[in-house]
């Protein structure tokens, strides 16, 4: 195989060489997306609220022509998000009312790339403050979390559909044993939360240790079900930044959950590795964290996880 791969690529290379030098312009061209047009609206706004209710959701829409596909970054710390049509809703968690550059870049045929970037400014009045200073200390502060391994439950898996019983708010498939034996790799990771002076929250985990399960590790071509590093989970390192949203899940609503869902940036997560960096909190107290969250490799499967404060290992 890796002989076929090598006969072709130079034949590859030729090709491509030769379409871009067509005068004719007939194969290979090379188009700039041009119009590129971004409008929002910010929901909520009104007369006496230009800014938004204090949910912080603001729908784009954006426009090229010579267009393939859409990609955002809203200037608040989150990730990146592709949006082939160009619609796309997001939600701004910082509290009260802040300004963002907001970019959107239209990437055509070669991939080359139009950018347009505006500012707007938003209102959300959501706040947790009570789960901020749980998860850290309080202002100031930094604490450290690990997994309840110890605790049966530490991990669970349900439903996200709601099943004919009604179920879909709890690990209704699968839910560990305490020091589970499949998942001993993971229980000595470490998490840091950290609350500056002003309020802002940043995440850290401190081992390179991401438990891949097996529907997602099959999706990313891994082995299911054991840990891996940064060569799999490269979004492992380096300090993250942390916002809070208001859940909107049925699971959320119906399982009278806080209502309360992090945020990590740049692909952060806690271990668990599914493809997902955002993690609804079921309940948090000053020393025990119980979420739930979906797998981005199959949506209808959500993962409940249990952290503390005390170090299971000790």
């Amino acid at each position: 195989m890796k002989n076929i791969k090598y006969i072709l690529m130079p034949f590859l290379s030729l090709f491509l060489l030769t379409a871009c030098q067509d005068d004719d312009g007939e194969i290979g061209d090379i188009i700039a997306p041009g119009n590129i047009t971004m409008s929002y609206e910010i929901v909520g706004a009104d007369a006496n609220n230009p800014n938004g209710d204090g949910t912080g959701l603001v729908k784009f829409t954006s426009t090229a022509d010579n267009v393939i596909t859409f990609r955002y970054d809203f200037g608040d710390g989150t990730d990146v998000v592709v949006a082939p049509s160009g619609n796309v809703t997001h939600q701004f968690s910082l509290t009260g009312l802040n300004t963002y550059s907001v970019t959107v870049m239209a990437s055509g045929i070669g991939g080359i790339t139009t950018t347009s970037s505006m500012n707007i400014d938003v209102f959300s009045s959501f706040e947790d403050q009570e789960a901020k200073d749980f998860l850290t200390g309080g202002s100031g502060n930094s604490k450290i979390w690990y997994w309840a391994a110890d605790k049966p439950g530490n991990i669970g898996l349900g439903p996200n559909d709601v099943q004919p019983g009604g179920e879909h708010t709890w690990s209704q498939w699968f839910t560990s044993n305490a020091w589970h034996s499949d998942k001993l790799c993971m229980y000595d990771a470490e998490f840091v939360f950290t609350q500056s002076a002003d309020g802002k929250v940043t995440f850290e985990q401190l081992t390179d240790i991401a438990y891949t399960p097996g529907d997602y590790a099959a999706s990313i071509g891994v082995a299911g079900d054991t840990c891996h590093g940064t060569d799999v989970a490269p979004t492992l390192d380096g300090v993250k930044n942390v916002s809070f949203s208001p859940s909107n899940s049925n699971a959320t609503v119906d399982g009278e959950y806080r209502g309360t869902t992090i945020n990590f940036s740049d692909g952060g997560f806690m271990c668990w590795y599914v493809g997902i960096s955002s993690i609804e909190i079921i309940e948090i107290t000053e020393n025990t964290l119980f979420v739930r969250m979906l797998d981005a490799s199959n949506p209808a499967l959500a993962w409940y996880c249990k952290y503390q404060t005390d170090n299971p290992n000790d």
